[in-house]
């Protein structure tokens, strides 16, 4: 069993910063693609950014160029640096990792005010 904890999350005005991190525990023997996705109200949940074990990266259109994701292999940590936070960006943010099958954490609020 995998567990993951989530962090980071938080009340910020537009054109502020968050970085989200995500730790994860348990029966890890490998991980491969680690990830970040949101839901905000009323819709779907979607993909942010995605890192895989060889750390290519890939990122939502809408986040392209403003958000970051990383990962610390030996801390088996997942991390997601947010800049130029826009009201759009209000959202139940959950990671997500690939190992063996999928593990969700329990999402983390961010809301970002105009």
């Amino acid at each position: 069993q995998v567990q993951l904890v989530e962090s980071g999350g938080g009340f910020v005005q537009a054109g502020g910063s968050l970085r989200l991190s995500c730790a994860a525990s348990g029966s890890i023997f490998s991980i491969n693609a680690m990830g970040w996705y949101r839901q905000a109200p009323g819709k779907q949940r979607e993909l942010v950014a995605i890192i895989t074990s060889g750390s290519s990266t890939n990122y939502a259109d809408s986040v392209r160029g403003r958000f970051t994701i990383s990962r610390d292999n030996a801390k088996n940590t997942l991390y997601l640096q947010m800049t130029s936070l826009k009201p759009e960006d209000t959202a139940v943010y959950y990671c997500l990792v690939v190992a063996g099958r999928n593990y969700w954490g329990q999402g983390t609020q961010v809301t970002v005010s105009s």
